[in-house]
């Protein structure tokens, strides 16, 4: 009996394609600060490794959790959700 897993992934915007294979993204969430219960957001940067691929700044891509594949690289962008729009 194999058991398809489901693995953790987190949306976010990406902010730096300027890696070989590797994108940054910026993955927001927005909390009720403890004292004040006003909605702050809280920012963190995860690096994701591009297969096929090929997201630009700005883009909002969905990234998954895969084995480590360097110090700092847990992350593998699955699909982008929506592309960013050039004005100009």
């Amino acid at each position: 009996m194999k058991m398809d897993r489901t693995r953790q992934s987190l949306t976010g915007q990406v902010i730096s394609t300027k890696m070989e294979k590797t994108v940054n993204v910026r993955v927001t969430r927005q909390i009720s600060h403890p004292s004040y219960q006003k909605i702050v957001k809280r920012y963190k940067n995860y690096l994701a490794h591009v297969g096929s691929i090929v997201p630009n700044d700005g883009d909002m891509v969905e990234i998954l959790a895969i084995k480590p594949m360097s110090k700092r690289k847990r992350w593998q962008v699955s699909q982008i959700v929506r592309k960013s729009v050039k004005l100009g």
